[in-house]
């Protein structure tokens, strides 16, 4: 797997994972701010067959090669926080605090029946860039990454697409998620599907130890909808335990 490295490599490691459709351009506004940290961004896709699982143990295995024994802070948005789920139900002791960040964990079997055939006739739209743009609207992509967004969009592979959107569809709680040992911060938006929120809601119940916020004026992407707020409560957490505001998930 593909990744880079910025910061201070001697300090704590931090690992962001992006959402499917984005790359690890997503967190140049986080690299930034936490310049002070050893970041790793990984770059999740390829024309392999995309899986959750093997995201998960690669990048645990880049963890153990970076670590250390430094604390390991991950990071995951989207499809990156249903890996991040996967990582600390694979590794439970390894990762030290953990942000997920709007992570659907409620399967859709009926929608991913459908999702194939859907995929084929609709998939001449991800060149279209009017398409491209209304959908970049949906996430926060500000202007500047536009063109690299419809870029990576447009030269992905059918079968990748139809095969990561599978991956996320059908992801549920891995059975041993409850195991994991480090902190761990659940948000998602007041403004996202109700599915996400159930979803968030049902990974807070399922780990004792977690919490959860309900983020409010936000859908899907706080951390490229207002990156100060988001840099501001991931440092506040991890130094303080102190929730970013918005509604308690109980």
């Amino acid at each position: 797997m593909q990744y880079k490295e910025y910061g201070d490599a001697h300090h704590p490691l931090m690992m962001f994972i992006h959402g499917g459709g984005v790359g690890g351009w997503m967190w140049d506004q986080q690299i930034q701010h936490f310049a002070h940290f050893h970041c790793v961004i990984p770059e999740l896709m390829s024309d392999d067959p995309f899986s959750i699982e093997h995201s998960a143990k690669e990048l645990l295995l880049l963890i153990e090669e970076k670590a250390n024994e430094k604390p390991v802070i991950v990071i995951g948005f989207s499809l990156g926080a249903q890996i991040a789920i996967q990582m600390l139900s694979l590794k439970p002791s390894l990762i030290d605090y953990t942000i997920i960040n709007s992570a659907l964990e409620i399967p859709s079997p009926t929608v991913e029946r459908m999702l194939q055939p859907f995929i084929r006739l609709s998939f001449p739209l991800i060149k279209n860039k009017a398409f491209a743009k209304l959908q970049a609207k949906t996430l926060y992509i500000h202007e500047d990454y536009f063109e690299r967004y419809y870029q990576e969009s447009a030269t992905m592979k059918v079968d990748t697409l139809i095969q990561i959107l599978r991956e996320n569809m059908l992801f549920s709680i891995p059975p041993d998620f409850h195991k994991a040992q480090g902190k761990i911060l659940i948000t998602v938006g007041d403004k996202e599907k109700n599915n996400m929120k159930k979803s968030a809601k049902a990974l807070v119940q399922n780990h004792p130890h977690s919490k959860g916020v309900l983020l409010k004026n936000i859908g899907h992407g706080v951390s490229l909808a207002q990156p100060a707020f988001f840099n501001r409560f991931v440092e506040n957490w991890i130094k303080d335990g102190q929730l970013p505001e918005g509604t308690v998930i109980e």
